[in-house]
């Protein structure tokens, strides 16, 4: 795009990446493709080999830049020592080995193919980084962030993260190797070589003794955009001060977040950039998109279909040999081989350096730039192949009890956290309870504390019948999903009648279905807590002990005549809590305060529009 020197020079481009990610993204998320191809689609529709809306190949390279200084910013800003610490075996253990593993695997394939060493070293390096984006965002829409798969991706993803840093000084060592100079060839290298190390080193030095006193300076007078400033300031002086040095922007900016992460300014730093996250991650998506050069790809399709097929392949075999000779199970193995066979966005910023020190020739840089792209562009496609293609896993009864042939006068489905509060209270008074769940962890778990669970799905008939609910006197239903718990209040109430029937209820809806279908007792599972929460914030308030439980025992009937009144006359009276004009007298009048919290809130708790949950 042509540079104007007027306002719009600026408003202009911003306004169409912005409109093209607002399409785009949702697009690709209502596809369940991911946000991350949203923005690698927008980038190469705007871009010079799309509607050449951008054309300029260098302002396209400057945002990219700007994306990964930034991204890597916070990533650097995350690896506190202490995160580090407590992963070190599985980072340094399981990470190193398939990383290692992986890049032999992927250099052999580039010299089979009969590319020179070192840029074949540079191009599987660069292949092994897997896409961070992409399985973070996998794993936190699943939410397997913390469970033990997703902490075994999640520590190879931080030890990838880190070997970003010694591969690219790497390139800096390789690329006087080959720069055709053989004089002075081994002096420019440790010359290359010493400066990198001294600008690491003072900038190591200077963010220990000078960014603490700096922040507190600054925070001394109180304008917190000067802070935001100052990080800013921070990041980039340390991207420039590395590439002075003859590294790169984003091994500065890395270490810029590296040494903040121990800053006792840490917390406030992340909140002032962590919105800028997404916006600029998606920038530098987009930029990658536009630097697909689809000329390249159409000239060089069976290099290009090659070599994607080819690094996935190897990378997937050594992933899959790593988890195996590491004692996961088949399917965890799988899982992992398909979500991280691909390239990431580490690998642009790699092949990038390489470039520019002529390591790699720019022909060679597209194609591996869209070798990467294309791998990133399959992942999600292959999880999607993967759901369909393998069985719902099933879990392991080993050591687990089966519900069958039981008795007992109260039988208590699920044991979360509200079925374990429930259970304590009946085994207390020596109740004979039994208690059944599917979730065999929870079972084991529950085991090694003294507890005896048995294995069961309450939605069959058959396994209730083998719990003994024919025989209960109490059935407490205590799951932790609505649709379950109406199925089994369904089964209940036709097969099992005699019993008397306690649900755990969701919201105030839920509430009022179950007293439709004719529940002994229902409790919403926040109501009660949120009432004792609410007395305790009012006496920490000022309000008198016996003042604020008069309060709360006032809410508490009003919101029991307020269930009331909706139950008998159902949507006119749920009408009443959808607008407030209409809204009659309160049905109880309610305690007085020794003084208002505020002057505006006087009657709050006389409006029974409020109290809704």
């Amino acid at each position: 795009m042509a540079v104007e020197h007027s306002p719009t020079a600026f408003v202009v481009p911003a306004v169409t990446l912005l409109a093209a990610a607002v399409i785009a993204v949702p697009l690709f998320r209502r596809m369940r493709l991911g946000s991350i191809l949203g923005y690698l689609a927008a980038g190469l529709v705007i871009g010079p080999f799309g509607l050449r809306i951008f054309s300029d190949p260098a302002a396209i390279l400057h945002v990219a830049e700007l994306g990964v200084v930034m991204f890597l910013f916070i990533i650097g800003l995350e690896m506190r020592p202490a995160r580090l610490w407590s992963l070190r075996r599985q980072i340094f253990g399981l990470g190193v080995l398939q990383v290692s593993v992986c890049s032999a695997l992927l250099t052999a394939a580039g010299i089979a193919g009969g590319f020179p060493v070192a840029a074949s070293f540079v191009a599987g390096a660069g292949f092994v980084m897997t896409s961070t984006a992409i399985v973070m965002q996998t794993l936190e829409e699943r939410g397997e962030i913390t469970t033990p798969t997703g902490q075994k991706m999640v520590s190879i993803l931080l030890l990838e993260d880190l070997a970003i840093v010694p591969l690219l000084a790497l390139v800096v060592f390789l690329a006087p190797a080959v720069s055709g100079t053989p004089e002075g060839g081994l002096t420019s290298r440790l010359i290359a070589v010493a400066i990198g190390v001294a600008a690491i080193a003072g900038l190591i030095v200077a963010g220990r003794y000078l960014l603490n006193p700096f922040f507190r300076l600054l925070a001394s007078y109180g304008a917190r955009e000067v802070m935001t400033a100052a990080a800013l300031l921070v990041v980039l002086g340390s991207a420039l001060a590395l590439q002075l040095g003859g590294l790169s922007m984003a091994m500065g900016a890395f270490l810029a977040g590296v040494l903040l992460s121990e800053s006792t300014f840490r917390h406030q730093l992340e909140a002032d950039v962590e919105p800028f996250r997404g916006i600029l991650l998606g920038l530098f998506f987009m930029a990658v998109g536009m630097s697909l050069n689809l000329s390249v790809v159409i000239a060089e399709w069976t290099t290009v279909a090659t070599y994607v097929a080819a690094y996935i392949v190897a990378k997937a075999a050594g992933i899959y040999a790593v988890a195996r000779i590491l004692k996961s199970d088949h399917a965890e193995a799988l899982e992992r081989t398909v979500m991280m066979a691909q390239g990431g966005e580490f690998a642009f910023v790699l092949y990038a350096a390489a470039s520019s020190t002529g390591l790699i020739d720019a022909q060679a840089n597209a194609i591996l730039t869209a070798i990467v792209i294309i791998s990133m562009v399959l992942t999600p496609l292959a999880l999607m192949a993967l759901g369909a293609l393998t069985p719902a896993p099933t879990q392991s009864l080993d050591d687990v009890e089966i519900a069958e042939g039981l008795s007992g006068e109260a039988l208590l489905i699920g044991f979360g956290r509200f079925g374990q509060v429930i259970s304590q209270a009946l085994l207390s008074e020596r109740a004979e309870v039994t208690i059944i769940d599917n979730d065999v962890e929870m079972i084991q778990a529950a085991g090694t504390f003294g507890f005896r669970i048995y294995y069961g799905d309450g939605t069959r008939l058959d396994v209730l019948r083998a719990a003994g609910a024919g025989a209960a006197r109490l059935i407490c239903v205590c799951v932790d999903k609505r649709e379950v718990a109406d199925k089994i209040v369904e089964l209940v109430k036709a097969e099992f009648p005699l019993a008397k029937l306690f649900v755990r209820s969701f919201d105030r809806q839920h509430t009022l279905a179950l007293r439709a279908q004719g529940v002994d007792f229902e409790t919403r599972e926040v109501f009660e807590s949120a009432l004792v929460f609410g007395q305790e914030a009012l006496v920490a308030l000022g309000i008198e002990p016996d003042q604020a439980a008069a309060v709360v025992a006032d809410l508490r009937k009003r919101d029991a005549a307020r269930l009331e009144l909706q139950q008998h006359d159902g949507i006119q009276a749920g009408a009443h809590l959808m607008h407030p004009q209409v809204t009659p007298a309160p049905l109880v009048e309610p305690a007085r305060r020794a003084r208002p919290l505020n002057p505006e809130a006087e009657d709050v708790l006389s409006d029974e529009t409020r109290f809704s949950g």
